[in-house]
């Protein structure tokens, strides 16, 4: 194969990792300066911000005006399992895991809750289970976008409109990037540092009225952790709800989610952010189609995500080799492209099959994934001649 030169030109911005995700263009610490730093959260400009924040995610997000939105710790983690350990145990539940963060529920679901009633639906990286295989009388636990796999439901539809159990979705990968059907979903949660780039460890819970209605009128058998509680007295802390966090939140974070917010509004909001998400898929997928060695780690082109997207290497050569040799190769790429300084972070996720996970969210920019494209060719020419890999390919194809 003929070795080609460099390429001219780099990324302007090479932070394609799918989380904690490239701030938004523009990105300053000067931003930043309006911070409530030095002052309690509870105070009267600490609540502020962070009750301007929960008002601008439901603006840009177009949450309904009658679900709650909550500023919750410990990332979309904690919001999730705030979640989990809150509101399950009323009635049977189907946990959906195709991913590493959806299987991630999973066990917690069977083996830390120990629920006895539950369907637990599985499919391969780069699958999704039988979407119609849910009960609408169950509980549904689920990811929106499987950002491990680079695979996600392809809408909403498969939810029933009728349905007696909750929906409880992570939609960390999804929100700020893909329309969220609210409608259908009784409880989503996100991060700051997905999609709108912000910074890690503070989580979004968004409840429907569904949600609350359990909330008050179930209480589980287990004890809940300080964190998790979001009821007292039987009725739901609507502080939470208003910027009065269950702990300390950083307001340097706060101070960041705002910018990225209004940001996000400024772009158009909502339409805004998906049409950019659009076009950063369109010049991936555009590169996949006229590439012969590289495909779409995601089977189903309905269930294929715009964000976290994950391609794969197919050539002949390639694909012959054994699990170990086609990691060698790809780790090889990623660590010669984060040597050149033009892409950082872009490995497989340590669960998954090896493949490439590039971020197109709405905070990276078309030409900088453009540009990408031209150095993974670089790349892909320069570890396919090495000596060392022809070794390893030779002994992969041998086994």
């Amino acid at each position: 194969m003929t070795i080609p030169a460099p390429p001219g030109r780099r990324p302007a911005n090479p932070n394609f990792s799918s989380g904690p995700c490239a701030k938004r263009p523009g990105w300053s610490l000067d931003n930043l300066a309006g911070a409530a730093l030095g002052r309690s959260h509870r105070s009267r400009p600490g609540k502020a911000r962070l009750a301007r924040a929960i008002d601008l995610t439901r603006e840009v997000l177009e949450v309904p005006a009658d679900y709650r939105i909550g500023i919750v710790p410990a990332s979309d983690t904690g919001a999730l399992e705030m979640a989990l350990w809150s509101l399950l145990g009323d009635r049977p539940v189907d946990v959906l895991g195709w991913e590493s963060f959806g299987l991630g529920w999973v066990t917690d679901v069977v083996k830390q809750l120990k629920l006895k009633d539950v369907r637990v639906f599985k499919a391969d990286y780069g699958k999704l289970p039988d979407l119609g295989a849910v009960d609408p009388a169950h509980d549904v636990v689920f990811t929106w976008n499987g950002t491990t796999s680079g695979v996600r439901v392809p809408d909403g539809a498969w939810i029933a409109a009728d349905r007696t159990g909750l929906t409880i979705c992570d939609a960390t990968s999804a929100a700020f990037a893909m329309a969220l059907p609210f409608d259908k979903l009784d409880v989503a949660t996100f991060s700051w540092q997905k999609a709108l780039g912000g910074e890690a460890a503070h989580g979004m819970l968004v409840l429907s009225p569904r949600a609350v209605a359990r909330l008050e009128s179930y209480v589980p058998p287990w004890p809940l952790p300080k964190i998790f509680r979001m009821t007292r007295g039987g009725k739901l802390n609507e502080g939470i709800f208003v910027g009065e966090t269950i702990n300390t939140p950083s307001m340097l974070c706060v101070e960041d989610y705002l910018d990225a917010l209004l940001w996000a509004k400024s772009i158009g909001g909502l339409a805004g952010l998906v049409g950019r998400v659009g076009a950063n898929f369109a010049v991936l997928a555009d590169w996949v189609a006229r590439t012969a060695w590289i495909d779409f780690f995601a089977e189903d082109p309905a269930t294929r995500s715009t964000t976290s997207v994950t391609l794969k290497f197919v050539d002949d050569e390639i694909a012959r080799l054994d699990l170990a040799g086609r990691e060698a190769f790809v780790r090889a790429i990623v660590a010669r492209l984060d040597n050149e300084g033009v892409a950082y972070d872009i490995n497989f996720h340590r669960d998954a099959p090896p493949h490439l996970r590039i971020w197109a969210g709405a905070t990276v920019a078309a030409s900088d994934l453009a540009i990408l494209t031209e150095w993974i060719e670089w790349a892909y020419a320069v570890e396919k001649a090495a000596p060392d890999m022809e070794k390893t390919m030779r002994a992969g194809a041998s086994r």
